[in-house]
């Protein structure tokens, strides 16, 4: 049975940093891409940034620059470092796994975590 299990959210001011983690218990997880979603109440849930095993990575615009996704095959991991962060961060984030970047981008996700709670005060 397939789990991720997200750790790291919480609260942090304008300008600080937090770090997510995913682990995931896949047998095939080289062949997944793994992603980070986000949503706020209200709103659709939005694509946050994704990585190949190869490390290719794609991220949203509006945290390019900010947001830092890695992950490390051989514990089945990834984790989004997010620097800078801003009120708008505020949200649920999710972490995700899909069989191609591109089916991440596209919302595509064979499988979701539970979601984790981040919160950015001003």
């Amino acid at each position: 049975q397939v789990q991720l299990v997200e750790s790291g959210g919480g609260l942090v001011q304008a300008g600080g940093s937090l770090r997510l983690s995913c682990a995931a218990s896949i047998r095939t997880f080289s062949v997944y891409a793994m992603g980070w979603f986000r949503q706020v109440p209200g709103k659709e849930r939005e694509f946050v940034a994704a990585i190949t095993w190869s490390r290719s990575t794609a991220y949203a615009d509006s945290v390019k620059g900010r947001f830092t996704i890695s992950r490390d095959n051989a514990k089945n991991t990834v984790h989004l470092q997010m620097n800078s962060l801003k009120p708008d961060d505020t949200a649920v984030y999710y972490c995700a796994a899909a069989r191609s970047l591109q089916l991440a981008l596209a919302g595509t996700i064979d499988y979701w975590a539970q979601g984790t709670q981040v919160t950015v005060s001003s």
